[in-house]
């Protein structure tokens, strides 16, 4: 309908390494990952080949420590980098957030002797990650888990299932939270487990709504055999290990929901500026300029608002309430800009001809994972007047 060029983002970023890096990621959107996304999510395809080529970009340890293969970049970059493939598809930048998240138990609780072993092939050497703590009676109140690992001399045997996986049944490596010892969240620890352990299974993958490209899928350990050098932290310290992974992964999922709902920002002004009625692009008119605003208004303030979080974390202060803030707002906002653009589309926003109606549907799982978004307000009320009373 258009040959409007697409809407950049012009970003604030603090070095020129990092503006060269996100150069770097916009060209393998445009040549890599964009001009498939509509297709191979119809089909259901993985673009395994798309995370290798961002492996060997440097592309999948960005946040972690060079001296075993990250990036060595701040948040406040990733996530940038995050919003950047989530716009050129959803299911290429939260399976980016996704690997991180996987990463971060060992990056930050490992021992230097299991670092050295294990994070250089996570976070550059090929391998993809998926993170296992959700299961099918057990997701928002994460701590009553019920996969157990009983020690059985120098190994944990798992047991258990876990829901809900993201690149369940396709990654190398899972990081799982099973129940070591008492009920209630000082009872669970954190172990890395091979993605070709005897023992682990995945069922079919979930047909979902949108994101049909990612696989999500439960996860069966059968007896599964873990040595105790692939137990990350102390016994009972897994709950609080997730915790800290969740507050970062939460601002990964806020980078995700901006871009996506840039990307439809982006189709909803081409779309707007190349159609005419009336003898005039429908763009001149009021009403449709007033929902362009509103649009790009959502946009900015989740941006802000995640960065401003990134920020914090880069400087070593608290943040997690911010993390729910951002998550909040960031996912609500690509919910409603989302909405706003098939609007504007008309009869062509409810076609798959336009990707519109894939932005909706991928937006609407943004509001429900890495804690739904009546968590993240319960998150926010209590930094905000304390635990509630009982």
């Amino acid at each position: 309908m258009s040959d409007r060029a697409p809407q950049w983002v012009e970003r604030r970023l603090p070095t020129e390494e990092s503006s060269q890096l996100i150069a770097l990621v916009r060209d393998i959107a445009q040549r890599e990952i964009t001009p498939r996304a509509a297709e191979e999510e119809e089909a259901g395809r993985f673009p395994r080949e798309v995370f290798t080529l961002l492996s060997e970009s440097g592309l999948l340890g960005l946040p972690y420590d060079s001296a075993h293969g990250g990036g060595d970049q701040p948040y406040e970059v990733y996530l940038q980098v995050l919003e950047e493939l989530g716009a050129a598809r959803l299911t290429v930048g939260l399976g980016v957030s996704v690997h991180s998240l996987a990463c971060h138990a060992l990056a930050g609780y490992g021992t230097k002797d299991q670092q050295t072993e294990h994070l250089p092939a996570m976070l550059s050497g090929g391998l993809l990650g998926a993170y296992c703590l959700s299961e099918p009676a057990s997701g928002s109140d994460a701590a009553s888990l019920r996969t157990k690992a009983v020690r059985d001399g120098d190994d944990w045997v798992i047991t258990g299932t876990k829901a809900w996986i993201t690149h369940g049944g396709i990654a190398d490596f899972y990081t799982v939270l099973a129940r070591t010892g008492v009920e209630g969240p000082r009872g669970i620890t954190a172990f890395l487990v091979p993605g070709d352990a005897a023992g682990l299974s995945a069922a079919v993958p979930e047909k979902k709504m949108g994101m049909k490209g990612s696989p999500t899928a439960q996860l069966h350990f059968d007896g599964v055999r873990v040595p105790d050098a692939r137990r990350i932290g102390e016994e009972g310290q897994g709950f609080a290990i997730a915790l800290s992974a969740l507050d970062s992964g939460r601002l990964g999922i806020a980078a995700c929901a901006i871009g996506v709902a840039q990307a439809a920002l982006n189709e909803a002004l081409g779309y707007a500026t190349g159609r005419k009625q009336f003898g005039r692009p429908i763009a001149d008119f009021q009403g449709l300029r007033f929902m362009l605003a509103d649009m790009a208004t959502r946009i900015e303030a989740g941006r802000a608002l995640y960065l401003e979080a990134a920020r914090l974390r880069d400087a070593g202060r608290p943040f997690s309430r911010q993390a729910a803030m951002a998550k909040l707002f960031c996912t609500d906002a690509a919910m409603q800009v989302t909405v706003d653009a098939v609007q504007v589309l008309g009869g062509y926003g409810y076609t798959q001809d336009f990707p519109a109606e894939r932005l909706m549907r991928e937006a609407k799982v943004l509001q429900i994972v890495e804690g739904t978004n009546q968590i993240q307000r319960m998150v926010i009320a209590r930094h905000l007047a304390g635990p509630e009373s009982r």
